[in-house]
């Protein structure tokens, strides 16, 4: 057995507490993993991890081994980086998080033309709405909205896109097109409960923004689901710009306050500071930063 393979999975399962997480990700069998593991305690002549039935932990020995063992597999994925660059030809593995929603067709669609042009590089997509933590899940990548919180991460901004609130011409048509914010307080708003405030819609720019209460009968933790809901009539939404451009777009819906609209949510490329940038993820950053830049 290939002793980079042995640190390999060693790392993995660490970081999952899971042989079978591990593996997962490692694209191996459980079994195999645990063999790369066991064979090299058993050329280090040491326990690494505890293993119980429900759990696997660090040892002393196996925490302080992980946090040498990580710099030298850095060390050997930047040395392949430099064959590869050499080459012109990506190749190997790059695991990404994203939001539901967004993951599951606009970046899809971003990522279509990279595999394209690198077909030895291997994608496999998270998509949660919630955040995963990167180290602990393995993740190389994250496709994140809103400000940076942890200061162990780096953040490359994407784009801005707006936030935008919308109603169907047939509800306004009933209910009538409310002429200021502030009349969203007596309307059936429809909430996406991802956001931070999800009945608190913000609205001006930095200094001169006001805050109205709103609330509703449907409440979604996608914003796409949001703004179907809304196409449907059944109430005013408000949700980022892409999720509500397909109802603009055939006149199902129709933008409200546009002049009065909040400052637009960034989109980031989030990534370990600790971690070393491969070939791959760096030309994956910079393909969507072309790819969502302009839009």
């Amino acid at each position: 057995m290939d002793k980079l393979d042995c640190m390999r999975a060693f790392a993995a399962v660490a970081a999952q507490s899971s042989f079978t997480s591990g593996a997962l990700q490692l694209g191996i069998s459980t079994k195999l993993a645990s063999k790369y593991v066991a064979r090299l305690e058993e050329q280090l002549g040491a326990q690494l991890l505890n293993r119980t039935t429900r759990k696997v932990t660090l040892t002393d020995t196996g925490r302080a081994y992980l946090e040498r063992c990580l710099p030298l597999l850095d060390q050997f994925d930047e040395l392949e980086d430099v064959v590869q660059l050499r080459q012109q030809e990506l190749g190997g593995p790059v695991r990404i998080t994203a939001p539901t929603g967004f993951g599951s067709r606009e970046l899809v669609e971003a990522l279509q033309p990279f595999q394209q042009m690198h077909p030895k590089v291997a994608v496999e997509l998270l998509l949660s709405d919630r955040h995963l933590p990167i180290l602990e899940e393995g993740v190389d990548l994250a496709v994140r909205f809103g400000a940076l919180k942890d200061s162990t991460l780096v953040a490359r901004k994407l784009c801005a896109m707006r936030l935008v609130v919308v109603a169907s011409p047939a509800y306004l048509a009933a209910q009538g097109t409310p002429a200021e914010p502030e009349a969203l307080a007596t309307r059936n708003c429809l909430l996406q409960m991802t956001s931070l405030q999800p009945d608190a819609w913000t609205f001006g720019r930095k200094d001169r923004q006001r805050t109205i209460n709103v609330g509703g009968t449907f409440r979604a933790n996608s914003p796409r689901a949001v703004a179907h809901m809304a196409a449907s009539g059944l109430g005013i939404a408000r949700c980022p710009h892409y999720t509500a451009l397909p109802f603009l777009q055939d006149s199902r819906l129709q933008v409200l306050f546009e002049k009065q609209e909040t400052d637009p949510i960034t989109l980031y490329a989030v990534y370990p500071s600790s971690r070393h940038l491969t070939a791959r993820i760096r030309a994956l950053i910079d393909h969507l930063a072309e790819y969502f830049g302009p839009r």
